[in-house]
């Protein structure tokens, strides 16, 4: 069960998205929610040469506005969490980037749970990067939220993206608070003659999710690589799917920057909101 989830609360880009998904769904699951906005401290400004006094002028200004903006984003998250009656706290981080991944990923593996705002490309900003970093440095699942997300978390649907790897078996089992509460499971293979080893094929997922009092139904797909993530959203998008399951790179990130690849596919153009596990 999860009950004490950490949210990642942007200070450069929307972040009601992220705060409406997490006080929901800690007021669901009565968990108690860590909530961590961080004031960017620029690496250019981080160090002040002799005779640098308009430098440092410059960037304590920064450093105040950066601290500002964390704080505004930690009110409006403290309002709604008070009007939700959750239990919460409020965690105010000043840090340069490449530090503050560093100290979120170190508090993601204390909770059984974290909550991050889908990166936008689109978007020039050190919170887009914050959430992958969360990922692979947690050691845990991580409930990817898209920025088009709006209103409170409902995970009565649950699509579990199967390929019998080890990525996805962790997120199956990572999702196991998700899929307890579930009034529908689907199970969606993908070239499965091809992909998925004959042992952890997903009838056998099936059985093994049978044992837990889990009904679930699969659907089948052949689709070339490049496809994959469009034919994982159209389905979801037509079974009403409220939460997909995945593992979160099988490859490196750099393989998947070069050659590209479902995780990364879907981080950029994410329709439901995504549980992925590294």
């Amino acid at each position: 069960m999860y009950k004490d989830i950490l949210v990642h609360i942007p200070t450069e880009r929307p972040m009601r998205p992220v705060i409406d998904g997490a006080v929901s769904l800690a007021a669901h699951l009565n968990a108690h929610l860590d909530a961590v906005a961080v004031s960017y401290i620029a690496t250019s400004a981080a160090y002040v040469m002799e005779g640098g006094a308009a430098v440092a002028a410059v960037f304590e200004m920064e450093r105040e506005r950066a601290a500002e903006r964390a704080e505004a984003a930690l009110a409006v998250f403290k309002s709604e969490a008070a009007t939700a009656g959750i239990s919460y706290d409020c965690h105010p981080l000043g840090a340069i980037p490449v530090d503050a991944a560093g100290s979120l990923g170190e508090m993601a593996r204390l909770h059984d749970l974290s909550i991050v705002l889908q990166p936008d490309p689109a978007k020039g900003s050190f919170d887009n990067d914050v959430p992958g970093e969360i990922l692979f440095q947690a050691g845990g699942p991580v409930l990817f939220l898209p920025y088009t997300f709006r209103g409170a978390f409902n995970a009565k649907r649950i699509g579990i993206c199967w390929d019998g790897s080890r990525l996805a078996a962790r997120a199956m089992r990572d999702a196991a608070p998700f899929l307890a509460r579930a009034e529908e499971i689907v199970i969606i293979t993908i070239n499965e003659a091809d992909a998925v080893p004959s042992e952890a094929s997903a009838s056998n997922l099936a059985r093994h999710l049978g044992r837990r009092g889990l009904s679930t139904r699969t659907a089948s797909f052949s689709a070339p690589r490049a496809d994959i993530q469009p034919t994982i959203l159209s389905l979801a998008a037509d079974e009403e799917i409220d939460l997909l399951v995945m593992g979160g790179y099988g490859h490196s990130r750099l393989q998947e920057r070069i050659l590209g690849g479902v995780t990364r596919a879907m981080l950029e153009a994410m329709t439901v909101p995504t549980l992925m596990s590294h």
